[in-house]
């Protein structure tokens, strides 16, 4: 074993966290050979993947007509995004690396159907055009770009449309997946009540945001806004957001004419060096630290059968004592693979009160949205604003569903944290942040537009007044032919009187019916929200539990089995001779010097 393991002995690390990492994590799976331990080699198998293709997503997020899409084209210098004076980007659009220009569409859908497009189509998907875009969840365009090639990819969303929008929303559950914000405001005026609301929440989602403040070649007071903004952005509590101005046309135009001085009064080398070194580095680190966190463990527990066996062989008298401390281990971890193990019965406790509460808190949610939407129909007539009606209930659920989904996502970590609790002691790994998948596609169903609301026309009005005339004039004459009086025209201006009595009685009953199906729509549609949400969050927390217990069963496996090989160590070294002693024990000397270089190397990593 000894002469094996000697090839973990690690060399000056070198290259950048990813790097560094991938090295690390090769001498981690090759100690798993060397000692006999496979079953340690499956997260350090998964991370090497990882760590061979890492992806860090910026979002460029804004609201609308504020230069988003010329800011992602600028930044890979390709027109890969479609700019329009007069429409809006509609779908998400993900700018990543790719040997060969290509682009596909994103269907929604729980599979996320696929179809290749041609580049020259993307613009008729991204850009507003009504009914296809409402059923494409989003455009992938690949091209070859070195900015790119580090596995960065830009996502171009829909302009945010003021904080409460279905826009805001998907943006944000974007945000909540993604390693960093780029957040777009124009150098048109200073930032907005809505616009500071929508960084603050997106700073709460992700940690990296930075504001870029565009068009500054089109207005001559943009250094005065940056000054603005700057004291905005100032105000607000946290870590500092840096600001940083471009013009992306004066990008383009130096990236035409290769004009270097042109491209740094554009201001996006410094764009291009922050997205590159804070943002690019940071997702790159993050995963450095996770692997070095997995090696950390690795040599812990590998550390610990040669830890027991060494105190055996250097004190023969104290040998049955660590085996019987190791007896006693060894129960204590195979009780950690029980049902009744305390890990398993919080995760099992936490994620039955986290259902009921998810589920309470998204029914309230919805019925507040509901008695909302009856308040603002009891105070108009439907048929006038049925269309501004609808919109608002889209965009209302689906912000809904957001701040539903940040409760599941928070309340699921915390659960993580608890669970891992048990664990942190004996294993010291990194603790395993559970996945929880964006929601907003479950509130961009329709609302039902098949109601009738319409109004009576004027004939149909003419017709209901000049039955309930006619009706009321042959009533009081019949009348007033009972007692022997004659009304003549006075009969027929009561009629009239009454007719048009009825006729407003009429259109009150007809409101009341718009306003009944209005409701009733209303209701439909967050019946439906309601039903799908409920069973994608309660699919959620399941996979969710599943997660964890299949996370910590495995690693009390592993606990087991370096328990075991402890145990099994330390009784061979209790049973050996005293020449046996002296050269075992300098191999075992030696082993563990190995892994706590190792061990040091991996903090170096993680830094």
């Amino acid at each position: 074993m000894t002469k094996a393991a000697a090839s973990t002995a690690p060399a000056v690390p070198t290259g950048g966290p990813a790097a560094r990492a991938g090295d690390l994590v090769d001498l981690g799976l090759r100690a798993c050979e060397a000692f006999g331990r496979p079953d340690l080699a499956g997260r350090l198998a998964g991370m090497k993947a990882r760590l061979a293709d890492p992806v860090s997503h910026i979002v460029v997020a804004g609201e609308f007509k504020q230069g988003k899409s010329s800011l992602v084209n600028a930044l890979v210098g390709a027109p890969v995004c479609p700019v329009d004076d007069d429409a809006a980007t509609a779908v998400p659009t993900y700018v990543r690396h790719g040997d060969e220009a290509s682009a596909e569409l994103v269907w929604q859908g729980d599979e996320q159907r696929r179809e290749a497009i041609a580049l020259a189509d993307v613009r008729q998907h991204v850009v507003e055009n009504g009914t296809e875009g409402e059923r494409v969840a989003g455009v992938e365009v690949r091209i070859p770009r070195a900015i790119l090639a580090g596995g960065m990819v830009l996502v171009d969303t829909p302009g945010v449309g003021g904080l409460g929008s279905a826009h805001a929303a998907a943006s944000l559950a974007a945000i909540s997946l993604a390693d960093a914000v780029l957040f777009v405001t124009s150098a048109a005026q200073e930032l907005t009540r809505s616009e500071i609301d929508f960084l603050r929440r997106a700073r709460a989602l992700c940690p990296t945001v930075a504001c870029v403040l565009t068009k500054t070649d089109f207005y001559p007071a943009w250094r005065r806004i940056r000054e603005l903004d700057e004291a905005h952005l100032a105000a607000e509590p946290g870590p500092a957001v840096p600001l940083l101005a471009v013009s992306s046309s004066l990008r383009a135009r130096a990236v035409k004419n290769s004009d270097a001085g042109l491209n740094a009064e554009s201001g996006y080398p410094g764009l291009i060096e922050f997205v590159r070194d804070l943002v690019g580095g940071s997702a790159e680190q993050r995963l450095a630290n996770e692997a070095a966190a997995e090696v950390v463990s690795l040599c812990d527990q590998l550390g610990a059968s040669f830890a027991a066996e060494r105190e055996a062989l250097a004190d023969p008298v104290s040998a049955q004592r660590v085996v019987d401390e190791l007896t006693a281990v060894k129960s204590r971890v195979e009780q950690l693979k029980t049902a009744a193990a305390r890990w398993n019965q919080t995760l099992t406790d936490g994620i039955a009160d986290l259902t009921s509460d998810i589920d309470h808190d998204l029914r309230s949610r919805i019925r507040a949205v509901t008695a909302e939407a009856d308040e603002a129909l009891e105070k108009s007539d439907p048929a006038d604003t049925w269309q501004e009606m609808g919109s608002w209930l889209q965009a209302k659920t689906a912000a809904e569903l957001l701040t539903n989904y940040e409760l599941l996502r928070d309340r699921a970590t915390d659960l993580s944290e608890r669970v891992g609790e048990h664990f942190r002691a004996a294993s010291g790994v990194l603790l395993r942040t559970p996945t929880v998948h964006d929601p907003t596609p479950l509130a961009a169903g329709e609302v039902d537009q098949d109601l009738d609301l319409k109004k009576m026309r004027v004939v149909k009005q003419a017709m209901v007044a000049i039955k309930g005339a006619y009706g009321s004039a042959v009533m009081f004459s019949l009348l007033g032919s009972m007692v022997g009086i004659v009304l003549g025209p006075i009969g027929v201006g009561i009629g009239l009187v009454l007719g048009h009595r009825g006729l407003r009685e009429e259109k009150k009953r007809q409101v009341q019916k718009r306003r009944t199906e209005a409701r009733n729509a209303v209701r439909r549609y967050c019946d439906k929200v309601t039903f799908v949400a409920a069973k994608d969050s309660r699919d959620t927390l399941r996979r969710v539990q599943r997660e964890l217990r299949d996370h910590y069963t495995s690693l009390a496996e592993e606990l087991n089995k370096s328990n075991a090989a402890a145990l099994t160590a330390a009784t061979e070294a209790a049973n050996r001779s005293q020449t046996d002693r002296v050269k075992r024990l300098k191999d075992v000397d030696a082993e563990l010097e190995r892994l706590r270089k190792l061990r040091a190397r991996a903090e170096a990593v993680a830094r």
